[in-house]
C-alpha cells in the first residue's frame, strides 16, 4: 500500500522568528534561506503577519509590505506564501473596524500573499466572517482556524472535542468562504489524545476534499506526539520548521518529525537531505543572532500556565529589557489564575499577551489592582464572548477599575461607530502628523500601528531591540539575554544594576565609580532630584515615554496622570503622588527612561 504524503508547511521565517527571536530579524538576513528552501522544493511558506507585521515597523525599522515583496521575490512567482490574521484584530493586538478589516486582506493580497490562515483567540465564530469574506473576496485563500489549547488541571468547561466540534459546526453555519480548516495549538498543551479525536471529528465533519492542517509547538515537550496524532486521525498538513528556530517554544523540526515517521505509512513531501542543505543556510543566516535559552527548552509549568511559545520569548525578552527577568517565574505562574477566572478564551496572540499582561500586573503592582487593558476589556465582552462565563467578580472589578460597562454587542458594531478607529480615523492621524500620502498602505500601518507606525512613516524610528551581536555594545552582546544588567536584593528592597565602563547605573540613577584602596566608591549622582521640598515622580519600569500631559507650573491633584509610558506592550499611566505644583519636567515624548528615574518634581 502508498504511502500518504503529508504536505509541510515551513514555519521557520515567522513563526520560528515569533518564538525565538521576539519576531525581531532583519529582511536581508534571512532571505538566502528562503531562496535556498525553494530551490530545494519547498512550496509552501509562512511569509508573514501576526507578529511579523508590526515587529519590523516597531523594532526593525522596516516596512513589513517590502518584507512581504521580498519574499515573494526570493521564494519565486507560485510558492504558496501564507500570513496569520487574528479575525477581527487583523495583526495586531487591538479589533479593528469593517473597513480596516477588509483594507487588511486587500494589502495582503497586493504583496504577494497567497493565503491567510485566519482565526478568533476566543473561537467567537461572529469574529470571523466579516474577515473571512475579505480575505475571499479579494482572491486571497481562506484558511479557517479552531483555537486549541489544554485547560490548567482542574478546570472545565471548554477546550474539549465537544466544544471544538461546536466551533467548527458554528462556522460551517455561519456561511463562512474557506478553503481549509485548521486546528491551532499555539501553546502546544493539548493533549495528543484529544487531538486525534478532534482532528478525527474534523474530517467526518468536513467534505472529504477539504484539507485539514495541525499546528503545534514544543513549548510542553509534545508536539511532534501531537502531529504524529494529527496525522493518523487524517490531518493533510503539519507545520514544521528548521534550526536554529526550531524545537522549543517553535514547531518541530523537519528532520524530527521525518524521524518520528520512519516506518508508518506516512512520508513528507520534502526532500530530507535538500532540506539538511537548506537548514544550513539558515544556521548562518542566523549566526549573529543571539538566542535566548529558554526558546530551546521545554518548559514544564505551560500545562499550568499556558503561555504559547510564540510569546513566551518575546515577554522574556522584554523582561530582560526591564531588567525585571528575576520575576517571571512568578509572572508565568500567577498566568495560571488569570486563565482560570477570565473564560477560557484560548492561549493564543492577542489572548495570551492579555493574560500575561494580566499575570505581570497581578505580580508587579498586587493581585487585581491594575488590569491590563486587552484583558479588562476581553472579560467585559469587547473581543466578543468568551467561551464560558469569566468570573463574575473579576467582571465586576474591572467595570469599576476601568469605569467601563459590559457589553454583549458585537465588537465590530463597536469600532464601526468608533469615531477613533476605521479609515478616516486613521487618515485624520496621518493628517495630524503632517504625512500627507494616505495610500491604503499608510493608512493600514496607522491604523494597525498607531504611533510607531507614524513615527516609522516620519523616518523618526530606529533599529532597536534586534539582538544581533555586531549590533551591540561589545559587553553584553555575550549575554544571551543582551542586557548586561542584575537584579539585587538587598533587607527586601530590589535594586537593578548595571555597570558601563567608569559608571553604574542603580535604579536608573548615574554613578561615577572611584577605586581606592581597592573599593569601589561612589561618585556625584547625574540625575537631579530636586530640593528637599520636593517630591520625585519616577519611572515604575524601564520604558519608553509616550505622552506628556503637563508642564512646568502646572498645579496637580494627587492621582493626575502625568504621564503615559510603554512597557511590556502596555500603556502604563504615571501618577502624581501628592498635589502641588510641577517645578520640572525631566522625560520628553519619545524619550527612553530606566526603572526609578526621575522624571518630573512636584513641589
Amino acid at each position: 500500500m502508498a504511502k500518504k504524503t503529508i504536505h509541510i508547511m515551513n514555519t521557520a521565517f515567522r513563526d520560528g522568528f515569533q518564538s525565538v527571536y521576539g519576531a525581531r530579524v532583519l529582511t536581508e538576513d534571512f532571505l538566502p534561506a528562503v531562496k535556498v528552501c525553494a530551490e530545494a522544493g519547498q512550496t509552501h511558506f509562512e511569509a508573514g503577519g501576526g507578529a511579523r507585521f508590526q515587529a519590523p515597523f516597531f523594532y526593525c525599522n522596516e516596512s513589513a509590505f517590502d518584507m512581504m515583496d521580498k519574499f515573494r521575490e526570493a521564494a519565486g512567482p507560485d510558492a504558496n506564501l501564507q500570513t496569520l490574521a487574528r479575525g477581527i484584530n487583523v495583526v495586531g493586538l487591538d479589533s479593528q473596524s469593517r473597513d480596516i478589516i477588509d483594507l487588511h486582506a486587500k494589502m495582503f493580497k497586493k504583496h504577494g500573499m497567497t493565503t491567510i490562515r485566519n482565526f478568533d483567540a476566543l473561537n467567537d465564530v461572529n469574529n470571523l466572517i466579516d474577515s473571512g469574506k475579505s480575505i475571499t473576496a479579494h482572491g486571497l485563500k481562506h484558511e479557517v482556524v479552531v483555537t486549541m489549547m489544554e485547560l490548567p488541571p482542574g478546570c472545565s468547561g471548554a477546550h474539549t472535542v465537544e466544544f471544538y466540534q461546536k466551533t467548527l459546526q458554528d462556522i460551517l453555519d455561519a456561511g463562512i468562504p474557506f478553503d481549509s480548516v485548521c486546528f491551532k495549538d499555539a501553546s502546544g498543551t493539548a493533549v495528543p489524545k484529544k487531538v486525534y479525536e478532534t482532528i478525527k471529528m474534523g474530517r467526518k465533519l468536513l467534505p472529504a476534499d477539504c484539507k485539514i492542517a495541525f499546528h503545534s509547538h514544543e513549548t510542553a515537550g509534545i508536539g511532534t506526539v501531537g502531529y504524529i496524532a494529527a496525522i493518523k486521525a487524517g490531518a493533510d498538513q503539519v507545520d514544521c520548521s528548521l534550526a536554529p528556530a526550531s524545537g522549543g517554544t517553535c514547531q518541530p523540526d523537519i528532520a524530527t518529525l521525518w524521524h518520528a515517521l520512519r516506518g508508518e505509512d506516512y512520508e513528507l513531501d520534502v526532500d530530507i537531505d535538500k532540506m539538511m542543505e537548506a537548514a544550513k543556510v539558515f544556521k548562518e543566516c542566523m549566526a549573529d543572532y543571539i538566542i535566548p535559552p529558554e526558546a530551546l527548552a521545554v518548559e514544564p509549568m505551560i500545562p499550568w500556565s499556558p503561555m504559547p511559545g510564540g510569546a513566551l520569548t518575546a515577554n522574556t525578552q522584554m523582561m530582560r529589557d526591564n531588567n525585571i527577568m528575576d520575576r517571571y517565574e512568578e509572572c508565568i505562574h500567577a498566568m495560571g489564575e488569570v486563565v482560570r477566572r477570565g473564560g477560557f478564551a484560548t492561549s493564543v496572540t492577542p489572548v495570551s499577551q492579555f493574560y500575561f499582561q494580566q499575570a505581570f500586573n497581578n505580580v508587579m503592582f498586587g493581585p487585581w489592582e491594575k488590569f491590563a487593558e486587552g484583558y479588562g476589556k476581553m472579560i467585559l465582552g469587547y473581543f466578543g464572548k468568551t467561551p464560558v462565563e469569566p468570573d463574575p467578580e473579576l467582571v465586576k472589578l474591572a467595570s469599576e477599575k476601568m469605569e467601563l460597562e459590559p457589553t454583549i454587542a458585537n465588537p465590530v458594531d463597536l469600532n464601526d461607530a468608533n469615531p477613533e478607529k476605521g479609515v478616516e480615523a486613521a487618515k485624520k492621524r496621518l493628517a495630524e502628523a503632517g504625512i500627507t500620502d494616505h495610500c491604503d498602505e499608510n493608512v493600514f500601518i496607522s491604523a494597525t500601528c498607531q504611533q510607531k507606525g507614524i513615527d516609522f512613516l516620519l523616518g523618526k524610528a530606529e533599529i532597536n531591540g534586534v539582538r544581533k551581536r555586531s549590533l551591540m555594545p561589545k559587553e553584553t552582546a555575550a549575554s544571551p539575554g543582551g542586557d548586561g544588567g542584575y537584579t539585587v536584593t538587598i533587607d527586601g528592597k530590589r535594586f537593578t544594576v548595571e555597570v558601563k565602563g567608569d559608571q553604574a547605573i542603580v535604579n536608573g540613577k548615574f554613578y561615577d565609580i572611584g577605586v581606592e584602596d581597592g573599593v569601589v566608591t561612589p561618585g556625584t549622582a547625574a540625575v537631579a532630584h530636586g530640593s528637599a521640598d520636593s517630591i520625585e515622580v519616577v519611572a515604575p519600569m524601564n520604558a519608553k515615554v509616550i505622552k506628556v500631559n503637563l508642564a512646568v507650573g502646572d498645579h496637580v491633584n494627587e492621582g493626575d496622570i502625568i504621564f503615559v509610558v510603554e512597557a511590556m506592550k502596555m500603556e502604563v499611566e504615571v501618577k502624581a503622588s501628592t498635589a502641588g505644583t510641577i517645578t520640572s519636567i525631566a522625560a520628553e515624548t519619545g524619550a527612553q527612561v530606566v526603572s526609578g528615574e526621575a522624571m518630573a518634581s512636584i513641589n
